[in-house]
């Protein structure tokens, strides 16, 4: 089976109605060589500073996608162009984020999938402050711990199980 939003909605109606696939409103610009991604979430809670983020990034990724709740804040970066070198080196699938990125063309040039609110040239405070890997809320949509994200240029898929 493909991997395409499209295609694993319409195989998985009854799943979108359980609740148990769930899709993430559009809105998310995208950045990375990588227009599609998917892997289970590991996720952070922070506001306005990415030290979670770089101690994330800085461990195996797996393939994993790390999806950071920064409270949708449009007033900094949580991500940009050397923690997207960090993320491809490292082995992540790809980034979520509920807020912003920078150094566009940098992470353009990742070999990694990146989904974010939008783009801020102002980088973020770095105070250590957040949680890591705790149920998230962000645009209407909970994220759990090791469920699984799926994402392309159609959406952004959340799913209790592999798909």
């Amino acid at each position: 089976m493909t991997l395409a939003t499209t295609d694993l909605c319409d195989a998985n109606e009854d799943k979108i109605e359980s609740g148990d696939l769930r899709i993430v409103p559009p809105g998310y610009m995208a950045w990375g060589k990588h227009l599609s991604f998917h892997g289970p979430a590991h996720t952070l809670k922070v506001f306005e500073d990415n030290s979670l983020v770089r101690c994330a990034l800085e461990k195996q990724g797996d393939g994993k996608v790390l999806v950071v709740d920064g409270g949708g804040s449009m007033r900094c970066a949580l991500l940009g162009g050397n923690l997207g070198k960090l993320a491809e080196k490292n082995g992540w699938s790809g980034v979520l984020v509920y807020g912003c990125v920078r150094d566009s063309d940098e992470l353009d040039a990742c070999a990694i999938g990146v989904r974010a609110l939008g783009a801020h040239p102002q980088k973020s405070q770095k105070k250590g402050i957040g949680q890591e890997n705790v149920p998230v809320v962000f645009s209407g949509v909970v994220i759990r711990p090791s469920e699984y994200i799926y994402a392309d240029r159609d959406g952004i898929l959340v799913s209790g199980a592999q798909l």
